[in-house]
């Protein structure tokens, strides 16, 4: 393992990513910039004394966390709305039906519905990204061979995925009663 600070910070908030990831949109997205800026600092400067690289990873980071707040329900609402809408409305003229009052309402009903559903979809698929990105800072850090580093994401992915799951059942299970 390598015990630099920018390791150690990886490795904890991958483990924070594994188990918490879907609550914590956000770090899911910092930690996505992190990581992009610590891959990039090699292709920026040749043997960046290791201060440089936290600070380019973290500001990277920052940038991660700032746009999951500004951007996330948003952009999950728009693409919802508009995927919803079109496929209601391409429904819709698959059975002839051709008065326009019905297209735009067709869209408004079609694109509402989209929008509810990518928001309950996206805590499943943000459960199975950030297990996934979780299990890589992690092992990324790790002295293993290859192959052992393959089992590993693989089983610290399903535990992430097993342990954030029930978490969300559990939270939604409590607000239904």
């Amino acid at each position: 393992m390598s015990h630099t600070p920018v390791a150690v910070i990886s490795i904890l908030i991958g483990l924070l990513l594994l188990f918490f990831g879907r609550r914590l949109f956000w770090l899911f997205l910092a930690a996505i910039g992190f990581s992009i800026g610590i891959q990039i600092v090699p292709y920026l400067m040749h043997q960046a004394p290791p201060w440089i690289e936290f600070v380019l990873a973290f500001l990277c980071g920052i940038i991660g966390a700032v746009l999951a707040f500004v951007l996330q329900k948003i952009a999950i609402v728009a693409a919802g709305f508009l995927v919803g809408g079109y496929l209601a409305a391409t429904i819709l003229n698959a059975f002839a039906i051709s008065q326009t009052q019905f297209y735009a309402l067709a869209f408004i009903i079609g694109g509402i519905l989209g929008a509810i559903l990518l928001l309950i979809l996206f805590d499943w698929a943000l459960i199975l990204f950030s297990s996934i990105a979780g299990a890589q800072l992690i092992v990324s850090h790790l002295r293993f061979p290859a192959s052992t580093s393959i089992i590993l994401v693989v089983c610290l992915v399903l535990l992430g995925m097993v342990v954030q799951s029930a978490m969300h059942l559990r939270r939604n299970t409590r607000r239904a009663l």
